[in-house]
């Protein structure tokens, strides 16, 4: 078995000098609350990628990328029909701002979206991994 190549993505604004993360709710392959993630698709350019995904996620464009040089790697609760022979996935982790506006989110893979303060974000998001993930990202924005 092996392991799909991916993204970690921890969307965030600043808004009145306080730091909001965008969290999506998943309703495809599982249901939960996430940031944008990701695998990788035809070229292995993680920036292009992550522009893709944003786009597709949100319906905006990034403006400040940073790779966090934090990776991991997680395993399927089940067999995903749409990857037949995949055990997990693997993942870079980035922050990336965003400006304020109307997001677009994708209706079949999420059927909602809040953007939240550091704490109200970790106690919505669902997995571990991506709880970690909002961690070394907010202790990042908040040191520049």
């Amino acid at each position: 078995m092996k392991y799909r190549k991916g993204v970690f993505i921890v969307i965030y604004r600043r808004e009145d000098n306080e730091i909001k993360y965008l969290v999506l709710r998943r309703i495809l392959h599982w249901k939960g609350w996430e940031f944008p993630k990701g695998g990788l698709e035809g070229s292995r350019d993680y920036i292009k990628n992550i522009k893709r995904e944003i786009k597709e996620e949100t319906g905006k464009l990034p403006f400040n990328t940073k790779n966090l040089h934090v990776s991991g790697k997680y395993k399927y609760k089940k067999e995903l029909k749409d990857r037949k022979d995949i055990e997990g996935q693997t993942y870079v982790l980035y922050s990336v701002e965003i400006k304020p506006g109307l997001i677009k989110i994708d209706k079949k893979e999420h059927s909602s979206y809040q953007w939240l303060n550091f704490e109200k974000a970790l106690k919505k998001l669902t997995w571990p991994n991506q709880r970690k993930c909002l961690r070394i990202t907010n202790t990042f924005l908040n040191k520049n």
